[in-house]
């Protein structure tokens, strides 16, 4: 492993920090671009390795939102559990069933996203409304159990999809959907981080440098985002959202 690689690697864990702290999404900046960096190293050792810099930027992230929004911690703590034994389950899945089907699928949904995050000026920028206690634990439940399917099933994305269904169903605006968006994607990435951490799949080596990198864009990003608003964090969802789209077209385009 060369110091150029690692410098790399830091700069890219450094711009998926920054832009993950915001909106979600930073592993469709540095999944794809580690793996075409590491072509030597098997994919699972790799993904591995990204879930350590992916952790500390979130987590980084989240100190600083924390002190900014007011959370729900107990219905945090429902989403969590649900969302690790989903993000689990659709591991599990993963391994017995080959995901590219699902690709098509959500290319459609990340358009309409993409349109309609677009076209409503307002969505996610209104003050947080408060919902029936019933519907926000059905909706809760409900929105990390999907979400957190996609996330061991898939993956890329899932902080994004966190937020826009939290400020569409659990009406948050968006510095508190990006705030409980992070704590369950907190829960989901852990119980991977485990996994891989029993199966030796970790290399320290790019773990740690891109862990501190990201962790550094985390909270840039963060300070950033807090200081200029709901509104910059709508423009960088309108971006994370057509980022994703090319990432699932390029996929469809290299399957068939």
């Amino acid at each position: 492993m060369t110091f150029d690689i690692i410098a790399i690697l830091c700069l890219i864990a450094f711009i998926a920090g920054f832009v993950d702290s915001i909106v979600g999404g930073g592993g469709l900046i540095q999944t794809p671009l580690s793996l075409s960096l590491l072509p030597q190293i098997p994919v699972a050792t790799v993904i591995g390795s990204l879930k350590i810099p992916a952790f500390s930027g979130t987590a980084i992230a989240l100190t600083q939102y924390l002190k900014k929004v007011k959370v729900h911690w107990k219905l945090f703590v429902l989403m969590a559990i649900v969302a690790f034994f989903s993000a689990y389950l659709g591991s599990y899945f993963l391994t017995i069933i080959n995901n590219d089907f699902m690709k098509p699928l959500l290319l459609f949904i990340l358009i309409g996203m993409g349109i309609f995050t677009f076209l409503k000026k307002d969505f996610g920028l209104a003050t947080a409304q408060t919902i029936e206690k019933k519907k926000l634990i059905f909706y809760s439940i409900l929105i990390c159990f999907i979400v957190g399917l996609y996330d061991g099933f898939i993956g890329p994305g899932t902080g994004t999809f966190f937020m826009v269904c939290f400020v569409t169903f659990l009406k948050m605006d968006f510095l508190s959907a990006n705030t409980h968006a992070k704590l369950v994607n907190l829960a989901t990435n852990f119980g991977s981080i485990c996994l891989f951490l029993i199966k030796g799949k970790v290399i320290w080596a790019i773990a740690i440098p891109m862990a501190i990198s990201n962790g550094f864009g985390g909270y840039v990003g963060s300070k950033f985002a807090i200081k200029k608003g709901n509104s910059i964090v709508r423009s960088f969802l309108i971006f994370v959202i057509f980022l994703s789209i090319l990432r699932f077209g390029y996929d469809i385009y290299q399957t068939f």
